[in-house]
């Protein structure tokens, strides 16, 4: 396309056409997304009774009052973090806000804890001043392998504090740490995250559902 056809059609419109920039670039990307997903998450239908069995142990614990404590790195983190967000706001409905709390947010925290003890002591320090028996820790992690959320699972045991994981396809030092371990049906990292997404939404849908069902019980 010439600059006299660019101008003549605009950039706008341009950018809309097959002839835009990285157009067939984003077009396979998302063809090869499609795939992935759709056959990672045929695999992950397969697995629903172990997602049933995390949500069982998410609905128990906000209902008798405990709090859920979460964490991850990097992607995982902003997971952590998404997972809070849709149980402290809302995910679908209007409710009561749930104790759903990520451990990564916190700047002065992680940087005191990484400074003085170690970067993998940053998610094992706060579960041992905030967490209690009957509590929760729900780890993301793409490979289960991240030290400092083995040593956070390695503390929840000690206090009494299940630990749910969701990692990638891989068996992990986390997953033999924890109680219930949801495995997503991906190697690549990317794949691993948006699927770990999904298993937050599921999570977060069933939870507010039945917690729900039950404030209304209550109030009737």
């Amino acid at each position: 396309m010439t600059q006299r056809e660019f101008v003549a059609m605009g950039q706008a419109d341009f950018l809309l056409s097959p002839e835009a920039p990285y157009h067939d670039a984003a077009l396979a990307a998302l063809t090869g997304r499609r795939g992935t997903l759709s056959s990672a998450l045929e695999q992950l239908a397969t697995r629903a009774v172990v997602l049933a069995g995390v949500a069982a142990r998410l609905v128990e614990t906000l209902r008798t009052g405990h709090k859920v404590l979460i964490a991850g790195n990097g992607g995982s983190a902003a997971e952590a973090q998404h997972f809070a967000a849709e149980l402290v706001g809302r995910f679908k409905r209007e409710r009561m806000p749930y104790a759903v709390m990520s451990l990564t947010t916190d700047t002065s925290i992680l940087t005191a804890v990484a400074n003085d003890y170690g970067y993998q002591e940053v998610f094992a320090r706060q579960l041992l001043a905030y967490g209690q028996p009957g509590d929760l820790l729900i780890a993301f992690s793409t490979s289960g392998e991240s030290e400092n959320l083995v040593r956070a699972a390695r503390a929840a045991r000690n206090r009494e504090i299940a630990v749910v994981a969701v990692t990638g396809e891989r068996s992990s030092r986390l997953e033999r740490l924890a109680d219930v371990t949801v495995r997503v049906p991906a190697a690549d990292t990317a794949a691993v995250q948006e699927l770990h997404m999904i298993v937050t939404h599921v999570l977060c849908d069933i939870a507010e559902s039945a917690l729900a069902e039950q404030e209304g019980m209550a109030v009737a």
